[in-house]
């Protein structure tokens, strides 16, 4: 895909497959007679698919660096609950240093049976705007590709 510019600032992604909800999917096991929580088999599929598709960047955003992630994840149901927080973890080491960096957050909710998918955008705080209206473009493109 054109708009994937991994090592680019602002840096754009796009990422097939629909991610779980990372607040509601965990599971209860028991390992070695104690009870853990552990991510859902959703979970874990899509964090796999996400680090094949995911190339990590050159030069990763740094602990300093305060970020501004937006981002557009078309689902395939209205059922799941809009939430990036496994995104964001996925993230971590392949575009930047830690997620606690993100100091500020556009998502979107969008709907396709057929493709989810999600688009995202990732520059320093400063680049504010740049960031959205990056965003605004890739999901123009995205939008001709997929109609």
């Amino acid at each position: 895909m054109k708009r994937n510019s991994i090592d680019r600032d602002p840096c754009s992604i796009t990422i097939l497959g629909e991610p779980a909800s990372k607040a509601n999917s965990r599971r209860l096991v028991t390992v070695r007679g104690r009870a853990m929580f552990i991510k859902s088999k959703k979970a874990l599929d899509y964090g796999k698919s996400f680090k094949l598709q995911c190339p990590t960047r050159k030069d990763l955003y740094t602990k300093k660096q305060d970020l501004i992630v937006a981002m557009k994840i078309f689902y395939k149901t209205r059922r799941p609950d809009l939430d990036e927080s496994l995104i964001l973890d996925l993230m971590e080491g392949m575009v930047y240093e830690n997620d606690r960096q993100v100091k500020l957050k556009h998502i979107e909710w969008g709907l396709d049976k057929h493709n989810p998918r999600t688009l995202i955008v990732v520059s320093t705080i400063d680049n504010k705007d740049t960031v959205l209206k990056t965003l605004v473009e890739n999901l123009e493109l995205d939008r001709e590709e997929n109609s």
